[in-house]
């Protein structure tokens, strides 16, 4: 019998595609109903960067922050051989203001202060949608270590209408566009 340590490979649509890293994927965690915030995650692959993107028409913001998407590199590796993000994605989005004028830089912008840190989570079990949304900032760009689902009607459904790929805005990050 082949050791655990020997991936298991599926054929899958003509790919082959091995379980074995999907295993060692960063896992959600929870206390009670309330997401933990997912550590480590700045060591996941960085997925895209926008910056002032927001869903409803109008003037630009004043003040746009950036954004930095980061996934899990086994999440990552599974949706470029598939097409579909595996059960347990988890996409983090880290959200800073946008600095200008500071030590040597005199014209264009740059990440600054950290603003707050929101989650896509792929959780079928847990979930009846599939995916729940999470916002772990606090006030002054401190953090909160756990987080409850926003209401269904908050993020999810702009989501489901509009995400290129199973919830998810694909379209905005390169790497995940088709």
């Amino acid at each position: 019998m082949a050791s655990r340590a020997v991936a298991v490979l599926l054929f899958l649509g003509g790919t082959l595609l091995s379980q074995e890293p999907l295993s060692r994927m960063a896992q959600p965690r929870y206390e009670g109903d309330k997401l933990l915030r997912p550590e480590g995650y700045r060591e996941w692959i960085f997925v895209a960067s926008n910056l002032g993107m927001g869903y409803t028409a109008g003037q630009p913001q004043a003040n746009p922050s950036f954004h930095n998407i980061y996934m899990q590199p086994e999440a990552y590796r599974y949706y470029r051989q598939t097409g579909r993000f595996p059960d347990k994605t988890m996409l983090v989005m880290e959200r800073y203001s946008a600095g200008t004028i500071a030590s040597i830089n005199r014209r264009g912008q740059f990440q600054d202060r950290l603003l707050g840190l929101e989650v896509a989570l792929k959780d079928e079990q847990r979930f009846p949608e599939k995916w729940a949304y999470f916002d772990f900032s606090g006030s002054g760009g401190a953090l909160r270590g756990q987080a409850a689902p926003f209401p269904k009607q908050a993020c999810w459904s702009c989501h489901n209408a509009h995400g290129g790929a199973d919830n998810v805005f694909v379209q905005f990050y390169p790497i995940l566009r088709k």
